[in-house]
């Protein structure tokens, strides 16, 4: 019996990466600009920053992804009175004339398109080498140890992203339909999500005290079962971890600002020792605050 088949159709397609950057920024950061034939993505993972795209200056925050399609000039400034950023940058050669309806805008990302970009920048520290926050190496090279068809992730992760992101921008009544639909789908996610959020809130305004799971517990009338739970679910870590990983990018911030010392730092943040404020640094970033603290200080004179 013959069986007819159908070929799939691709509007479009990414051919391949030119490069994959994680960029933490201190204040004063200047990079003086550059333009290339294929597309780049730059996405405000925390604070804020200034894009030059070609004559139009653009200050982004956190959330928002800016597009430079091919040829275009684009430069990256960190204003003082800025909040240091966390930069994603993934530069990309991709043919297809659907990706013009991205050219010149700048959008926010929603949950489900931030959990994909979060998918192709864990992929991408698993398929590639670092470094990851030098502007002036483009090299990608491969990691022998990645896992099972980590850089194939990228790319159809990378495709799914554009791909849902021209169709948000294909304004019309089937996309306010397909709105509708995602938030009575996503109504008690939301709900969870809101939770989280309002713990890790509490927790940022109270980065200098200590708690235990029980404190936590008792403050938002939750069970530590449903705790542990909600932040498995939304965070993929447990809770005191999450207090933790709070605090050290908190240290992280003011090392950049550049307004403390490292023991100002720990006293700030609750520790009542610097030995216990460096190993827990060295254990969530793989370096001593002192390294990372020069590091910050290398990246502005690059």
């Amino acid at each position: 019996m013959d069986f007819p088949r159908i070929y799939l159709q691709e509007s479009l397609s990414i051919e391949a990466l030119i490069s994959f950057h994680y960029f933490e920024y201190a204040k004063g950061f200047v990079f003086d600009g550059e333009q290339h034939d294929f597309w780049e993505i730059l996405y405000v993972d925390k604070g804020e920053v200034e894009v030059r795209a070609d004559d139009v200056i653009h200050t982004l925050v956190q959330g928002n992804m800016i597009f430079h399609k091919p040829e275009e000039f684009h430069t990256v400034h960190v204003r003082h009175e800025h909040k240091p950023p966390n930069l994603i940058v993934i530069a990309f050669a991709c043919p297809s004339e659907a990706m013009y309806k991205l050219a010149n805008k700048v959008v926010s990302l929603g949950d489900r398109e931030r959990n994909m970009l979060s998918i192709i920048t864990q992929e991408g520290f698993h398929a590639f080498l670092p470094p990851f926050d030098s502007p002036s190496v483009h090299l990608l090279e491969r990691n022998i140890g990645a896992p099972f068809a980590s850089e194939q992730l990228i790319k159809a992760y990378l495709e799914v992203l554009l791909i849902t992101l021209i169709r948000k921008h294909d304004a019309g009544a089937s996309l306010k339909e397909a709105q509708k639909l995602k938030q009575s789908s996503l109504h008690k996610e939301k709900d969870e999500q809101r939770l989280v959020g309002q713990i890790l809130d509490y927790f940022r305004d109270h980065l200098a005290d200590s708690f235990t799971l029980d404190d936590v517990c008792q403050a938002f009338h939750l069970g530590k079962s449903r705790m542990k739970e909600l932040f498995q679910s939304q965070k993929g870590m447990g809770v005191m971890e999450a207090f933790k990983s709070l605090k050290i990018e908190q240290a992280k911030t003011y090392m950049r600002e550049g307004t403390y010392n490292i023991t100002e730092i720990a006293s700030l943040l609750g520790y009542t020792s610097i030995h216990y404020f460096s190993r827990d640094f060295k254990k969530t970033l793989g370096m001593s605050p002192t390294d990372y603290a020069k590091s910050v200080k290398a990246r502005v004179h690059q």
